[in-house]
């Protein structure tokens, strides 16, 4: 039986200083009344940088995000934008999915200017949809891609180290989990459910590789611009890896073990304060140890994750105590027939993901110990 090989991507993706300024310019092939769903923390500067472009008879109304990408909150902003145009996020990853499940609903475009290089989320045709409580709900697959994704070096150069580092995490697992998914042929994120016959491309998975290969040359030199809060050509390298190549290669090449056990994760109270790429970083560990990948492979991704600063055991992820029925539980949720848990090229239980949880992280606090991390 033949199958569908697919990409997608975004219409358009800019890496520019200053790009917040030209909002209104690469929004006007879209319409004259922008929607703008903001972070708190970037309203002042979006008022002062953004909306004098909008002129004459280009308007745009600005929104304050409520803190969580959920039914409820998307479906107060398609109440509030019906009569607009086009939808503009701005923010992190749970604002610009916010904003790209509104225009999805709305049928309208959409552009995205990530204040945070840590998610896949500005490029992806992917809503992660989240329950009031910050457990995970589901995926959302969306009609498209973004039409603009708007990558502001300036403001992602002054983005918290955290951010920066859980964006690599994130990052790191793209080329991982395309590799699972091209070595059994099983389906990428291409419209979701519906993409039962949308396998994995060659340049889906050589985006993923590349994304790999960057982070590697570049992420350690990035973290010092982003510390100092400077603009680097070793920074807009990391940034075009961990916003664009991620999320084409994750999108086109497949998830897999990774992101289900960080979904699973979610669950565990403890770790609710963890960045989503520093989770997926841990998830990313345990795929290898399933694995059973080379030990070399493995220390490449710990030196890496030492250098830009990122969590390595449960316990640098806010993990005070470990239930054992808490992540028996988180076992099951990631193997979830629902999940992409099931994109890994043999058969995986919840007792094999529980057991590799248990190995991995005695794993990384051996490799912490090795390295004279405190």
């Amino acid at each position: 039986m033949s199958v569908t090989k697919a990409i997608a991507s975004p219409a358009k993706f800019l890496v520019q200083a200053n790009a917040l300024k030209d909002l209104s310019v690469h929004g006007k092939a879209y319409g004259n009344k922008a929607y703008l769903i903001c972070d708190s923390f970037i309203v002042s500067r979006v008022q002062e940088k953004a909306l004098p472009g909008f002129l004459n008879e280009q308007r745009a109304e600005l929104a304050v995000f409520g803190g969580q990408c959920s039914d409820s909150e998307i479906n107060k902003h398609v109440d509030a934008a019906c009569d607009f145009d086009y939808i503009v996020g701005i923010g992190g990853g749970k604002t610009l999915d916010t904003a790209k499940a509104t225009a999805h609903y709305l049928a309208k475009p959409v552009l995205i200017l990530p204040t945070l290089a840590s998610t896949d989320a500005p490029c992806t045709a992917i809503s992660v949809i989240y329950n009031d409580d910050d457990t995970f709900n589901r995926y959302l697959f969306l009609a498209k891609n973004p039409d603009v994704v708007l990558a502001d070096t300036q403001i992602l150069a002054e983005e918290p180290p955290r951010f920066f580092a859980a964006g690599v995490g994130d990052g790191l697992a793209t080329y991982f989990e395309a590799r699972a998914c091209f070595a059994a042929q099983r389906d990428n994120l291409i419209l979701g459910n519906d993409s039962k016959m949308l396998k994995p491309t060659l340049i889906g998975f050589t985006i993923a590789q590349t994304c790999y290969e960057t982070i590697r040359k570049y992420a350690a030199q990035a973290a010092y611009a982003v510390q100092n809060k400077v603009i680097t050509a070793a920074l807009e390298n990391t940034i075009e890896a961990t916003i664009y190549m991620s999320a084409v290669g994750a999108e086109s090449g497949g998830c897999a073990a990774a992101h289900a056990i960080h979904n699973g994760m979610t669950l565990v109270h403890d770790l609710h304060g963890a960045q989503h790429g520093e989770k997926v970083i841990f998830g990313l560990f345990t795929q290898l140890v399933m694995e059973a990948a080379p030990m070399q492979e493995i220390e490449e991704i710990v030196d890496i994750a030492i250098a830009v600063g990122l969590p390595l055991t449960l316990e640098d992820l806010g993990l005070k105590t470990f239930n054992e029925e808490e992540w028996r539980q988180v076992a099951e949720v990631a193997c979830d027939k629902n999940d992409t848990m099931h994109n890994m090229p043999f058969t995986v239980t919840p007792e094999l993901v529980y057991d590799a949880i248990i190995a991995t992280n005695a794993m990384l606090h051996a490799f912490k110990k090795e390295k004279q991390l405190s």
